[in-house]
């Protein structure tokens, strides 16, 4: 019976729902972390009887047809990027993003990974580092006598040093934009790479055209809505359990049939 393999193909495709459900809830309190949502696809169709075929020697044509589905399968796992919201922590190195755009970080082996979360530190030679030490690009060195450290909208940083009322010029944090942000692949940490879906990125200043604003002392939360991942976790769970219904009514039927004498 085709019915069995098709409520399988229904309850894998479920399972994995219910996993995506899951690192999205898992990750409710992740720095600027992004939902993801599966999309899904129904799969090849078996036709008993084409539709648009003739029916009679006089060219009568078939205007319905008889085509059977053999299931389902997912097609992606989509991340939405819609802006988490705006949470005040008042350090000085927390750092958001309101509107478009990724802050740019180089990874030990060279290559540039771009992530959303601007919580940065300080390394022990005053650069501004990711909680994993990765430098932030372009570097920004901030002295070690500075007695305060202000990023402007613009992503311009200044330092107050002793002895000076007009603060120093400490470096221009830049962004990068993607034609498809969805294309970048998560490596983890909170860390994003480019691909060929997501296209080559655009760098520019916070607040130009096509780039976001910063926000000093702001962090961007997760945009994990809970109240719908519990009611999307809800429809998974009872969409795996009339998949499962299908199979034991299939075995049922296959067991009539097999005592039939």
């Amino acid at each position: 019976m085709r019915a069995l393999s098709i409520a399988a193909t229904g309850m894998s495709s479920q399972q994995l729902n219910v996993e995506v459900i899951a690192n999205n809830i898992a990750n409710m309190n992740t720095t600027a972390f992004k939902r993801q949502r599966t999309e899904f696809q129904d799969l090849l169709y078996q036709n008993q009887r084409r539709v648009g075929s003739t029916s009679s020697d006089t060219g009568t044509i078939v205007p319905a047809g008889i085509q059977l589905g053999l299931g389902v399968r997912p097609a992606a796992v989509y991340r939405i990027s819609e802006q988490g919201n705006l949470e005040l922590t008042e350090n000085p190195l927390d750092l958001a993003i309101q509107g478009k755009g990724y802050f740019q970080i180089t990874m030990p082996s060279g290559e540039t990974a771009y992530t959303r979360a601007g919580s940065f530190q300080l390394s022990a030679d005053g650069q501004m580092v990711t909680a994993d030490g990765f430098n932030l690009t372009p570097t920004i060195s901030i002295p070690s006598n500075a007695l305060e450290v202000t990023v402007n909208t613009s992503g311009q940083v200044q330092v107050t040093v002793p002895n000076s009322n007009t603060p120093t010029i400490a470096g221009q944090i830049t962004l990068a934009s993607f034609p498809n942000e969805v294309g970048l692949v998560a490596m983890g940490q909170n860390l994003f790479k480019e691909t060929p879906a997501s296209g080559s990125p655009t760098t520019g200043n916070a607040g130009t055209t096509g780039f976001g604003t910063l926000l000093q002392g702001f962090l961007e939360t997760s945009n994990v809505d809970v109240v719908t991942e519990i009611t999307n976790l809800i429809t998974a769970q009872r969409a795996y359990e009339m998949n499962s219904k299908v199979i034991e009514t299939s075995d049922q039927m296959l067991q009539t049939a097999n005592n039939v004498r």
